[in-house]
């Protein structure tokens, strides 16, 4: 059965390059960024949109990785340990469904006071469980419940999207 593709490649870095340019728009003035991707595809779409901001911003950013099950995100990790005091932190995942990921994938920052915290998703689904609105959306789409959106990556590179 052929994939029914909503974002492609092409597409896809066109949404990642808007929501660069919106981040620079909405931290002016700030001089770092901690890009938190969330493992796997939200780990590729923090280093797009790191390859981007360097292009375009002065901007110093430094990844780190969100590890969680997505399923009973109970416990969550991440890549370096770092004092989030006064950091701006920019949380960043593939799809957003009911909000839960992102809320939990939120823990690890409440033991800090971050200056701000951001969120940033691929492709945004409209059906809330949980108090999370994304600040950056490449594309909202309304599906069913039982539909389900697929992002594509190979190595650091967006592939696309797709809905089953």
């Amino acid at each position: 059965m052929p994939k029914n593709y909503i974002l492609d490649k092409e597409t896809a870095l066109k949404k990642l390059r808007r929501m660069a340019y919106e981040i620079i728009e909405n931290n002016i003035g700030e001089k770092e960024i901690i890009l938190a991707g969330i493992r796997d595809s939200g780990s590729v779409i923090a280093k797009n949109i790191q390859e981007i901001l360097r292009e375009i911003s002065q901007f110093k950013t430094e990844i780190i990785t969100v590890s969680l099950d997505k399923k009973q995100p109970r416990e969550v990790s991440l890549s370096k340990k770092i004092n989030f005091n006064d950091k701006v932190i920019l949380l960043i995942d593939d799809v957003s469904n009911s909000g839960k990921t992102m809320l939990y994938a939120l823990k690890p920052y409440l033991d800090f006071h971050p200056k701000k915290i951001q969120t940033l998703i691929l492709v945004e689904r409209t059906h809330k469980a949980f108090p999370i609105k994304p600040d950056y959306v490449g594309l909202s789409l309304a599906t069913t419940i039982q539909e389900h959106i697929y992002v594509e990556v190979e190595g650091d590179v967006v592939k696309g999207a797709w809905i089953e």
